[in-house]
């Protein structure tokens, strides 16, 4: 009979990479930084264990430290790069401190995120970002009465700590780079009722990215009538019948759009589909989302990119050190110009043979 291959341990390891024991257990159960291990250190000691196919006992270690070694990560939805990009970008970082990430998504159903946390706490989790919540508040209040430390995402409560993009100042510039563009080319700008913003529905991002758009408007053209802004929800359809319905009633499309989100973006494409013959060669779009394919449509298409890494790097900073009271902390987002292909998060992923 063949004999079984002894599994590694945390000794094994200790010998192999020269630290002692309890460095190299800090690392592989996620405490590493709270001991001031270098991060080189952990990285390195984190390659060594996946050289030698070690594993660490979660169920041992669970009973011992009431940990599961698991930590959670709600989304609305998976259906935009910037939801993708949060999920891998998370799933990274926690794997950097030798946890397990769990993404789960709640359909931006209130009842379907509360079901879904319940199921989450009675696995133990060890902590929860909950991103992008139809009811961050109810959410805190399930967490809370669970013991369970988590942090808001993208949009924000009033009742535990919050991350989220600075979406006045987003709307801000996004609309004032569609100004420039016209001037730019040497095009009279539009006029205030030329100028339109679609999508979004009545969240805080939303609210603040039309605060922005309303702004830039009234500093830069003077005129911002109030019929202006479409909220249609994150919904393509609802863009696109939003699009027929002021096509019908200008008999042409407005020339400067600022779309809310990537999703909504897809209802202008809709709308693109099914009317080949408008010209669309004097369309400015901003859109409040990165997508390397919709930087490079035949009009100018400029985009804000928001920085995922910068605010899950707050948010963990925010559970690891918690607040006396609740905090909002808000991160400035990138402009990113027409026919620009960036590095996405897929890049940094390993690559197997």
């Amino acid at each position: 009979m063949r004999s079984r291959q002894k599994k590694p341990t945390i000794y094994d390891l200790s010998m192999l990479s020269g630290h002692s024991p309890s460095t190299v257990s800090a690392v592989m159960n996620g405490t590493w930084q709270k001991r001031r291990i270098s991060e080189r250190t952990a990285a390195a000691i984190q390659d060594l264990a996946e050289q030698h196919a070690y594993k660490a006992n979660r169920q041992a270690q669970g009973l011992k430290s009431s940990r599961s070694g698991l930590i959670g990560l709600l989304l609305p939805l998976y259906d935009s790069r910037f939801f993708s990009a949060m999920a891998q970008a998370f799933e990274a970082q926690v794997r950097l401190r030798g946890l397990c990430p769990v993404v789960v998504s709640g359909n931006r159903d209130p009842e379907e995120e509360h079901a879904t946390i319940s199921t989450l706490i009675s696995y133990s989790i060890e902590s929860l970002f909950i991103c992008g919540a139809t009811d961050p508040d109810g959410l805190h209040e399930l967490c809370q009465a669970a013991g369970l430390p988590h942090v808001n995402i993208d949009l924000p409560g009033t009742r535990a700590s919050s991350v989220t993009s600075d979406n006045f100042a987003g709307g801000q510039l996004l609309t004032e780079a569609i100004i420039r563009h016209f001037q730019n080319s040497g095009v009279k700008p539009p006029s205030g009722r030329e100028l339109m913003l679609l999508g979004g529905r009545d969240d805080d991002a939303t609210r603040e990215r039309i605060r922005g758009f309303h702004a830039a408007k009234r500093k830069h053209l003077g005129d911002d009538p109030e019929d202006c802004v479409r909220m249609t929800s994150y919904s393509a359809d609802n863009t696109r019948q939003a699009l027929e319905e002021l096509y019908a009633k200008r008999g042409r499309l407005p020339r400067a759009l600022f779309i809310n989100s990537s999703i909504n973006l897809e209802g202008l494409l809709r709308f693109m589909a099914e009317h080949p013959q408008v010209n669309y060669a004097d369309l400015v779009v901003g859109c409040y989302d990165y997508d390397p394919f919709a930087s490079f449509l035949p009009f100018p298409v400029i985009m804000i990119r928001q920085n995922v890494d910068a605010m899950l790097k707050k948010a963990f900073d925010i559970l690891d050190n918690p607040p006396e009271r609740p905090i909002l902390y808000r991160v400035t987002p990138e402009l990113i110009t027409p026919r620009t292909a960036l590095p996405g998060p897929l890049d940094v992923l390993k690559q197997f043979a």
